[in-house]
């Protein structure tokens, strides 16, 4: 039997909220690496264009769009004295696979089995798909097995705007001051970093970023890149002996030679941090790595990356002629610090949920949030759940009871603060 939505309003909200994500899914807003503009990518203001027009069309004020790519805009509270929130999703798509071209199905009254998407043989096997099987009933949003479904962030991206469409269209629901924030870049590490807060005007914000329902986090990595670069010696190989030194061969071994039965994705959980090369490329003559290097504990990742130097050093230093550079980049901090001092932002999140017949599971993210910056920066900002899955690959998914469930809590979270 098709699965139940949490309540009438999830149930109310579900298909304009499908119909928005649809349309937002299929524009493509993949962000980029190494760029040195924000956007990072100018098809991101497709989207961000898009979401102007449709923030007008609901009648929110302030609506603006910023040189940026920066969608900004505000709802007035309906409560004498209400504070304001901020709302924040971020635009942009991860750069692991495709991201155009995006086709979205929905699998209605999902069996439990296994789903065979069209393209590329790729398979959605619940034995093998943490979560999935649990969804029986559910009605599921792919893509089509070649690319990106976009549900990170998009799901975030129209469960706030379905929501804002309930609020507006019910001015009898009680509700506090609305800042929404959408965001490129997150993808990159960049997110929210170019937002103005005392502008944005919110006393805490929501980021809509999480995963499975009932996520409720304000603890994050701590995060760094870590990009190996290695210069060799380059000759023709025929007249190579005693001449030739292979920075991609040295920079190799360099990667194999870190733990592999521990610190890595594949053998961690919970709390422990990581080593992860992400992106390797080489010749003779030059070769670059980059690896991204993950903890909660401040400590604990310093010394991540001090064994990833020393490894390094180990290999490459014993040979003369090759010479090695280490670049260090911070990408953001664990946001708990700043969130634990402000306990309300927290308590009131967990009253939406409940509000919505949903437990709160405090989760810490293994990754980051814009609300890792924007905490860090002075702006309390949990990250709520969305309700999709298996992001950064072509098995993305995401239910959307779940999502429902996601843009009925941000309903209810505006009802809570409006009491604050």
């Amino acid at each position: 039997m098709p699965a139940e939505y949490t309540s009438a309003l999830a149930a109310g909200l579900a298909e304009d909220l499908l119909a928005r994500f649809s349309r937002y899914v299929r524009i493509d807003t993949q962000s980029a690496i190494d760029k040195t503009t924000t956007p990072s990518t100018s098809k991101q203001f497709d989207l961000a264009r898009v979401l102007e027009a449709e923030l007008r069309e609901l009648g929110l004020e302030e609506v603006h769009v910023d040189e940026h790519a920066y969608v900004t805009a505000k709802l007035e509270a309906n409560v004498d004295g209400a504070p304001t929130i901020g709302l924040i999703s971020h635009i942009d798509t991860a750069l692991d696979a495709s991201g155009a071209g995006v086709e979205p199905i929905v699998h209605r009254n999902y069996d439990g089995g296994v789903i065979a998407l069209p393209k590329d043989g790729t398979e959605l096997d619940p034995a093998s798909v943490p979560h999935l099987g649990k969804k029986r009933g559910h009605d599921i949003v792919t893509a089509s097995g070649d690319t990106l479904l976009g549900a990170d962030d998009k799901a975030g991206v129209a469960e706030i705007m379905a929501a804002l469409r309930v609020l507006v269209s019910e001015p009898e629901r009680p509700r506090a001051n609305i800042a929404v924030a959408f965001v490129p870049d997150e993808e990159i590490g960049h997110g929210a970093s170019l937002l103005e807060i005392p502008g944005f005007g919110a006393r805490c914000a929501y980021t809509i970023d999480g995963s499975t329902v009932g996520e409720l986090s304000f603890e994050s990595f701590t995060a760094v890149e870590v990009r190996l670069r290695v210069e060799g010696v380059d000759v023709h190989p025929g007249s190579a002996s005693g001449v030739m030194v292979h920075a991609g061969r040295l920079l190799a071994r360099v990667i194999a030679q870190l733990p592999y039965d521990r610190l890595t994705p594949a053998t961690t959980s919970g709390r422990e941090g990581f080593i992860h090369p992400l992106e390797f490329s080489a010749t003779v003559a030059k070769a670059e790595a980059r690896v991204i290097v993950r903890d909660f504990d401040e400590d604990k990742l310093a010394g991540h990356v001090q064994l990833l130097e020393q490894t390094a050093h180990s290999v490459v230093d014993a040979e003369p002629k090759a010479k090695l550079e280490i670049e260090v980049i911070r990408q953001y901090h664990n946001m708990r610090e700043a969130i634990v001092q402000d306990q309300d932002v927290v308590a009131a999140a967990e009253e939406a949920y409940e509000a919505e017949g949903i437990a709160p599971v405090h989760e810490p993210i293994r990754g980051g949030t814009d609300g890792s910056q924007l905490s860090l920066r002075g702006l309390p900002t949990p990250n709520l759940f969305t309700g999709g899955h298996e992001y950064h690959s072509i098995r993305e998914w995401a239910s959307l009871q779940d999502m429902a469930a996601a843009s009925a809590v941000i309903v209810h979270l505006a009802e809570v603060w409006s009491k604050r």
